[in-house]
């Protein structure tokens, strides 16, 4: 009588697994064994000793059942699309809104992930079929798309591979209404590829900020973007989903541990590199880099207050890609004064950003805005980013702005954002 491959002891499984080329297959739970072997060999069953007659009398069944059989699966499957997570064990699983953890993921086996040479943030899609009996998750059947186009037949450029330049794409920000966003385009303007980091304390306005930037960017056309909030309340990622309909918000919410923290990171870092390579001009919004490093010491075991390594990935992931149809990946990320990490995700990263803001919560407190401290805002490559004219100008503007103190240099740059329609308009009239 014949077994299914859910019956058999695992010794057997481990058996059929070294015969068809598993890799690692004794690392494999069950269920990742069974659906690595039913990858490789769909109509794999174990069979006791039959005679040849009754065998050969079974497999003349078989056959003619099997496109039944095959049509049967069809209509079981249902098509997925999500973002790869692929795991120290070279499987994975497609995670969808949010990207985090969740009971209706998608495995996608090892065999899938090297044969069509996918790598962790890829977008794929494909038909899914239901669970098993041993297994837990929804298994992809086979691949079809990969970041919405046909799976790639020639190799892959690596992100890492590719020749990073200097940021010369400008990003129009700031409606004349919003000061907020008119300020920093005064001060620090946004170009595509570049690093931007704002130095923050708590109640100095920097969800404000970051919702301003935030929301000139979802209105460019071309731009993707990816929000990811870190050890934030779960009510401040509903805020974010109502503010920015239709993007990208991840959260890895104060309610999950450390090291689920540190996936969800890892993975949409990952998911903007992804988009990068393909041809994306991508941002990716971060809060906070500080509340990373301690997430990251948490769930590696650290005994320093935070780690780095990670913080220093994302936000050194920042780059304008000078290969043809390679896109940009544009980060711009907070760090928190007082936070936990005692300082170590700013010094990390601070000599390496293109761009820099900081926020003042003494202004903040005292109801000046923007509440920015002007001193201490810079920019590089700033003379690839405006015109000669505009140049000049500014350096007018900050002129009269460095002889005041940081509330009277607020209050003159506001006067003059509230004067002018634009500022084009402002910086014409210095």
């Amino acid at each position: 009588m014949a077994k299914t491959l859910q019956d058999l002891h695992l010794a057997d499984l481990h058996a059929r697994a070294a015969e068809l080329g598993v890799p690692g297959y004794r690392l494999l739970r069950r269920d990742q064994l069974v659906a690595e072997i039913t990858e490789r060999d769909g109509d794999a069953v174990a069979v006791e000793e039959e005679p040849e007659s009754r065998q050969s009398k079974r497999s003349g069944r078989e056959r003619r059942a099997k496109p039944e059989r095959e049509r049967l699966e069809d209509a079981e499957t249902e098509e997925v699309v999500g973002v790869l997570e692929v795991t120290s064990q070279r499987y994975g699983f497609l995670r969808f809104s949010g990207l985090a953890s969740k009971e209706d993921d998608v495995y996608v086996s090892a065999s899938q992930i090297r044969r069509c040479e996918l790598r962790s943030g890829d977008e794929v899609g494909g038909p899914a079929r239901a669970p098993r009996r041993g297994e837990r998750h929804r298994a992809l059947v086979h691949v079809d798309r990969v970041n919405g186009g046909e799976p790639s037949t020639e190799e892959r450029p690596a992100f890492e591979d590719l020749t990073p330049v200097l940021p010369k794409r400008r990003v129009a920000i700031g409606e004349p209404s919003d000061v907020l966003a008119r300020a920093v385009d005064l001060l620090t303007p946004l170009a595509l590829g570049q690093r931007v980091l704002i130095k923050a304390a708590p109640r100095s306005g920097r969800t404000t900020l970051l919702r301003s930037l935030a929301g000139a960017v979802a209105g460019q056309e071309g731009l993707e973007m990816i929000v990811l909030l870190i050890d934030e309340r779960p009510e401040e990622a509903t805020a974010w989903d109502a503010e920015l309909p239709g993007c990208e918000v991840v959260s890895a919410t104060a309610d999950l541990p450390p090291s689920d923290q540190v996936r969800v990171a890892e993975l949409a870092t990952e998911r903007a590199r992804r988009l990068a390579e393909s041809g994306k001009d991508t941002v990716l919004i971060v809060d906070s880099l500080s509340r990373l490093a301690v997430a990251s010491a948490s769930a590696t075991g650290s005994s320093q207050a935070s780690d780095v390594a990670l913080v220093k990935t994302l936000f050194g992931s920042g780059r304008e890609l000078g290969e043809e149809d390679t896109g940009s990946l544009t980060v711009i990320a907070t760090v928190v004064e007082g936070a936990e990490d005692d300082g170590a995700a700013e010094r990390a990263v601070v000599t390496t950003e293109s761009s820099l803001i900081t926020l003042d919560p003494e202004l903040a407190a005292a109801g000046v805005f923007p509440a920015l401290r002007v001193a201490e805002t810079r920019l590089s490559n700033e003379d690839e980013l405006r015109e000669p004219d505009e140049l000049a100008a500014i350096r007018r503007l900050r002129s009269l702005l460095a002889d005041l103190d940081p509330a009277g240099a607020a209050n003159l740059l506001r006067e003059r954002i509230d004067s002018s329609a634009t500022n084009a308009e402002l910086l014409t009239d210095l």
